[in-house]
């Protein structure tokens, strides 16, 4: 058994599936309370103006994977093998965050507060924080760097023998795909907008560098990663991945469309 296969396998001996629970609850407990919050939201807002379905439904998938992501057979799975990490990283990282932007959250939650709630909000939304953290580059920087350094350094064999560090990636993962995807496409408010254009090349780049280090993966493997699982894991990252963004793609696409078609006629205009 060479070097990598046996650190790979001692993943599963240091620590017993049994010890990984109360950090899967930890991750899963705040996505099944924006799940409730969010059917409340939507529940309230029903009585004034009916909140549409299709986004009630892109939440509830969203909320879904990311908890078969963080906890439960895949999860656990994950530990040791490195195809199931891919799949969670997918997951996580990539689908659950578009379905929950397509959910347009922002837009159910500055209705449901009060006004003075709703525009204290607003003016957070408006700050220079905000400005920076969802600026295109920033995200692609947070979302495309952050898997560099986890799988281009020993951090990934590391995460799997200390449990604030994995609860901390698996944040970032989440956090850094969704500020992402809200800043390449426009579905909330947006008061900090750049271009169409702008927006489409960070995002080219981005496939890029997602595409490279997914190449990279196949051929020289993680540290504790067998080759065979490094080559379908990395597979899985190019094909899966190129899935997701080419959902983006069609999103941008669409709304570049409807944004600079002409508006000769009434039946244009309208939206």
């Amino acid at each position: 058994m060479n070097i990598s296969t046996h650190i790979h396998h001692n993943h599963g001996t240091e620590l017993e599936p049994m010890a990984w629970i109360v950090p899967q609850v930890i991750l899963a407990l705040p996505f099944a309370f924006a799940f409730g919050m969010y059917i409340l939201a939507a529940f309230r807002s029903n009585r004034t103006k009916p909140w549409p379905i299709y986004r009630t439904v892109c939440w509830s998938l969203g909320v879904l994977f990311t908890v078969i992501a963080v906890a439960g057979p895949l999860a656990n799975l994950g530990h040791t093998d490195f195809v199931a990490h891919m799949l969670s990283h997918l997951l996580l990282g990539m689908l659950a965050p578009l379905l929950l932007v397509l959910a347009a959250p922002m837009t159910l939650l500055l209705k449901s507060l009060s006004v003075p709630a709703a525009r204290s909000l607003t003016r957070i939304l408006r700050s220079w924080p905000s400005r920076i953290l969802i600026h295109p580059i920033v995200t692609s920087l947070l979302n495309i760097g952050g898997l560099w350094l986890l799988y281009t350094t020993n951090l990934y064999s590391i995460m799997h023998e200390n449990t604030l560090l994995f609860l901390i990636i698996h944040f970032h993962i989440f956090a850094a795909g969704y500020l992402f995807t809200v800043s390449i496409i426009y579905i909330d408010p947006a008061p900090h907008r750049f271009s169409f254009l702008y927006r489409s090349m960070v995002l080219m780049f981005s496939l890029a560098g997602h595409g490279v280090l997914s190449k990279m993966i196949y051929a020289s493997p993680p540290i504790g990663v067998p080759l065979d699982q490094a080559k379908l894991g990395g597979m899985l990252m190019y094909y899966g991945g190129d899935a997701v963004d080419m959902v983006i793609i069609f999103i941008i696409c669409l709304h570049w469309f409807r944004a600079t078609r002409p508006r000769t006629g009434l039946t244009m205009s309208w939206k």
